[in-house]
């Protein structure tokens, strides 16, 4: 792929920066050596062995470039390299990051003034859900932290990093926390905060935060949101009409604490994971004395509230910079762009069901699919099924006319054998196919992708009954 404005877009910039780096005297900088050049070279040549994340023929794992504006902010910024731990690493990336976060509280509902919320931006959706466990242990000590089966495996890790049990609570039929095993549990009374997901990365499942909150309440309990992938779905609840399940996204603020991943459908690069609190009096808990940090300004610093130190200032000026150029509306920008997967993916759902040989595991509430090959009628076993989805999985990362690149999925008899009776368990689990519809390239591509993936289940079930591997 030819990136030629995005360079033109850097240099651009760079210049503009140049300006203000003339205000000091020359010194000496690091020039291009033959060795820089022969790494890079390098370099690049390593980096083919990768798979190609910015084709719509990639739609596996939750994985795209970031947005040219990001690339080119992020890359700028690098060449001062702020710290966005306290005022005196980063003054200017520190404000930036501070009005990017409130765009996304915003966005998420939060209120802005006066002191509506305290959030900031964190290394990675990974650690904006570990202070919000810890800020749950510090709020509600001695108590245990409830989640569903669903539920991303950082929460069972992350309790175990603070020392506090975890519980896990079963699903429904759609891959959701069950409310009324989430009601049975809380009645014990040990359960001090409840972690709701928004986008769960296996099915891409909500939650039903909206029937979930009023029943926390009712027991005392925390409510934390995990929406590091879904969050931005919010732009869709608002549209007119919703493209999505509005329910959950319209209550998002009546939660204590809420995750989002700025790297994924914010169109960051990696190093960017953001948490926000309902109540700013949770900045009690992250209270500490620094003797040489904190000292060019009585204004807060953003390590005064997270439990990082350093963080890159280039990723708050790549979301700043992202912000202003793809804007968070539900109509255009962002919004818009979210949109257009999700029309994608509603869309090859539809074609899944219509296919005789593709069967979906459930309807799709974000941007993700779940589906196997299986011949239609008669009975047959989840290892069959498993091994088909292998075979698909291997052959349609070949190079060709039916090139595309999925994920996998392994799937428990829970959610399935309902929706699929005439499947025989023989083995605990069951491997399917999982495709990420995120890029809003995927809305005229999904046809061909449809067709690609259809052939080649149609070999696959061909070759496997001439083997005799069908029941």
């Amino acid at each position: 792929m030819k990136r030629d404005a995005w360079v033109n877009l850097l240099c651009e910039a760079v210049t503009q920066l140049e300006s203000w780096e003339a205000q000091w005297p020359e010194h000496q900088c690091e020039t291009v050596s033959d060795e820089m050049i022969a790494a890079m070279h390098e370099l690049a040549d390593r980096l083919r062995d990768n798979y190609p994340f910015f084709h719509p023929r990639y739609a596996g794992q939750m994985l795209k470039p970031p947005h040219p504006a990001a690339w080119a902010a992020y890359a700028l910024t690098m060449l001062i390299n702020p710290n966005n731990h306290a005022l005196d690493g980063g003054p200017g990336t520190a404000k930036l990051e501070t009005e990017a976060v409130a765009q996304l509280a915003v966005m998420l509902g939060f209120p802005t003034a006066p002191a509506g919320y305290l959030g900031h931006l964190t290394s990675s959706g990974t650690i904006a859900n570990l202070e919000a466990l810890w800020i749950a242990r510090e709020s509600h000590p001695g108590k245990k932290i409830a989640f569903g089966a669903n539920a991303h495996y950082t929460h069972e890790r992350m309790c175990r990093v603070l020392g506090v049990e975890g519980v896990t609570l079963p699903i429904d039929e759609r891959g959701r926390l069950s409310v009324d095993a989430l009601a049975r549990r809380l009645a014990a009374g040990d359960i001090g905060t409840v972690v709701v997901t928004l986008g769960t990365t296996g099915l891409g499942a909500i939650d039903p935060l909206d029937k979930i909150i009023p029943i926390a309440r009712r027991y005392g309990a925390r409510v934390h949101v995990d929406a590091a992938y879904g969050g931005f779905f919010a732009l869709l609840a608002q549209r007119t009409p919703p493209a999505i399940d509005a329910a959950p996204f319209r209550v998002i603020a009546q939660a204590d604490s809420v995750v989002l991943d700025p790297h994924k459908h914010g169109l960051q690069p990696y190093g960017c994971g953001c948490v926000i609190f309902a109540d700013p009096a949770v900045g009690r808990f992250y209270r500490h004395e620094s003797p040489y940090t904190y000292f060019t300004s009585g204004d807060l610093h953003l390590g005064e509230i997270s439990l990082e130190c350093s963080r890159a200032g280039a990723a708050a000026a790549a979301l700043w910079t992202t912000l202003r150029a793809v804007p968070l509306l539900p109509h255009a920008g962002l919004g818009e762009m979210l949109a257009a997967g999700r029309r994608a993916t509603v869309a090859w759902a539809e074609a899944i069901e219509q296919s005789e040989v593709l069967h979906l595991v459930c309807e799709p509430e974000t941007d993700i699919l779940c589906f196997a090959p299986f011949p239609p009628g008669g009975t047959v076993t989840t290892s069959q099924i498993s091994g088909w989805s292998e075979r698909l999985f291997a052959r349609a990362m070949e190079p060709g006319e039916h090139n595309v690149y999925l994920a996998k999925y392994k799937m428990e008899r829970a959610m399935l054998a309902v929706r699929w009776p005439q499947v025989q368990w023989d083995e605990q689990y069951v491997t399917v196919l999982r495709s990420v519809v995120m890029k809003p390239e995927h809305e005229p591509w999904w046809p061909r992708l449809h067709r690609a993936v259809t052939a080649l289940a149609e070999e696959i079930l061909v070759e496997g009954g001439n083997n005799n591997e069908m029941a």
